[in-house]
């Protein structure tokens, strides 16, 4: 079985993020969305609640299932038998930074290929932080994700949840 990671910290899923993972699990047997733990960066969502917003956007998906993981990505996906790791690419500014993270990657672990996949077009703009900004703002986001988290941010938002500016 072909095994694919696609990591981030998905905070929150964009519909941008959910584009590469439909076209990933097309490519692959089972892609695991891998949500990152990370204690130095300030997130909205726990790691938990992210890992629960994209598994309710996946449904009863047969080949696609998030979890968090903390360490090294090379580890994880040792773990779980992966043999790629899926990252994607919006413009040609991610570029550098994909580098850096695929050299640090195939120097821990050669066996493991990592596969880029440019974000369509209409998803070239988006990005999380963008996406947070907007809602920050009681702006409208409601085509850049799922609904789901549509509702999430909208809620976290309204109750004072949300870090405001």
């Amino acid at each position: 079985m072909r095994i694919a990671v696609y990591p981030g910290s998905f905070d929150p899923f964009t519909n941008g993020h959910l584009d590469i993972l439909n076209r990933a699990a097309k490519l692959f047997d089972y892609v695991i969305v891998a949500v990152l733990v990370n204690p130095e960066k300030k997130c909205l969502f726990t790691p938990e609640q992210r890992v629960d917003m994209i598994n309710a956007v996946l449904g009863e998906s047969e080949n696609v299932r998030a979890v968090h993981f903390h360490g090294l990505l090379v580890d994880f996906c040792r773990q779980v038998h992966a043999c790629a790791v899926i990252r994607g690419l919006r413009a040609v500014s991610d570029y550098e930074y994909e580098l850096q993270l695929f050299s640090i990657n195939k120097q821990l672990a050669v066996d493991i290929e990592t596969v880029f996949l440019m974000s369509s077009t209409q998803y070239s703009f988006l990005s999380s932080s963008i996406v947070k900004e907007v809602a920050r703002y009681g702006g409208d986001v409601s085509t850049m994700v799922p609904q789901g988290v549509d509702a999430a941010l909208r809620g976290l938002f309204r109750s004072g949840g949300g870090t405001k500016k």
